[in-house]
């Protein structure tokens, strides 16, 4: 395992992330693990050499955040992992339960770090942007999670780059915390984030860690138009709007060609396209079978050559925006 500085902090995480979603409670979503069998994908994802674990408020409820919180107190020291969580999607039905207000990011941290169980956080994200929010309400507030010590980084997820801009001009303008980290959607079929986003945060020293690095599945080759061969696949109705075209599927096609020409999965050739980006730290990769959490680090010894590079990124088109 490879372990690097998350933009220009001082903190190192490992160079693949495991994402927890999929860990937490069948209810919520159908193709989620129960309990029992997510948690042996943290205890070899720890063997693995991985240190950078991401979940969310809202994966299951909350549920995901508490799987994740035991199976690290069991399988591993706190000092040793990196725990990274977002507050942002509605976990209640009240009009206060949603958001990036003070009062909503106070008390979702703090029912987070019970879920948790830990005492802090170390990356502390927020999920989307907040319109309805003013951005120094939401800066203030999670600057003094850092001077509380109950967050110890702070990071951002999908949104457009004026607004990230925005947010850590104003977090500059009146001496607050800044974002160390954007978590967006960038992958070899969604790639508009290499216009703005990309550029904005290798200037401004900001970490790159992908979600959704096979799109949601697409990208390891398990569904051709018309069909559905995995649970989530089948259930999946944000996939079903983040991929699925002609082009989408070209890509799709050429990525397994060069796989087979190299003697690799399309998982690994996908992944290792995305570590071969500039300013990307580490993809967040998803695993419901552990082959492929296994791809996904092996993704980290797989070269490509110029010509793979050209290969996979010449069929690429325009998309709308999409997964904000």
């Amino acid at each position: 395992m490879d372990y690097v500085r998350l933009g220009t902090s001082g903190l190192k995480v490992s160079r693949i992330a495991l994402g927890t979603m999929t860990y937490g409670d069948p209810g919520w979503r159908d193709w989620v693990l129960p309990e029992a069998q997510g948690r042996p994908f943290i205890a070899r994802a720890l063997e693995l050499g991985i240190n950078f674990f991401d979940t969310a408020d809202m994966y299951s409820l909350g549920a995901s955040e508490e799987v994740l919180g035991r199976a690290l107190r069991d399988y591993a020291r706190r000092d040793e992992v990196v725990v990274a969580t977002k507050v942002f999607h509605r976990m209640g039905p009240g009009p206060n339960d949603a958001g990036l207000s003070r009062g909503h990011i106070m008390s979702a941290v703090q029912a987070s770090l019970k879920r948790l169980g830990t005492d802090y956080i170390d990356l502390y994200q927020i999920h989307r942007f907040d319109p309805e929010t003013p951005i120094l309400e939401t800066m203030t507030a999670l600057h003094d999670l850092v001077r509380m010590g109950a967050v110890r980084y702070i990071g951002a997820s999908s949104m457009l780059a004026y607004q990230f801009a925005k947010m850590q001009h104003v977090a500059d303008m009146h001496g607050l915390t800044r974002f160390v980290s954007m978590q967006n959607h960038y992958n070899l079929v969604y790639r508009e984030e290499e216009r703005e986003m990309l550029p904005l945060c290798r200037e401004d020293g900001v970490g790159v860690i992908p979600w959704s690095p096979l799109a949601r599945g697409f990208l390891a080759g398990n569904r051709t138009p018309g069909e559905a061969r995995t649970p989530r696949a089948r259930s999946d109705r944000f996939s079903e709007a983040l991929y699925r075209t002609p082009d989408d599927y070209a890509v799709q096609t050429r990525v397994a060609e060069v796989a087979g020409r190299r003697g690799m999965t399309p998982a690994q050739v996908a992944t290792a396209w995305l570590l071969h980006q500039p300013g990307v730290t580490a993809p967040i990769v998803g695993a419901s079978k552990m082959p492929h959490l296994e791809e996904a680090v092996a993704a980290l010894a797989v070269k490509l050559t110029p010509e793979d590079l050209s290969a996979l990124e010449e069929l690429y088109r325009p998309h709308p925006v999409l997964g904000l």
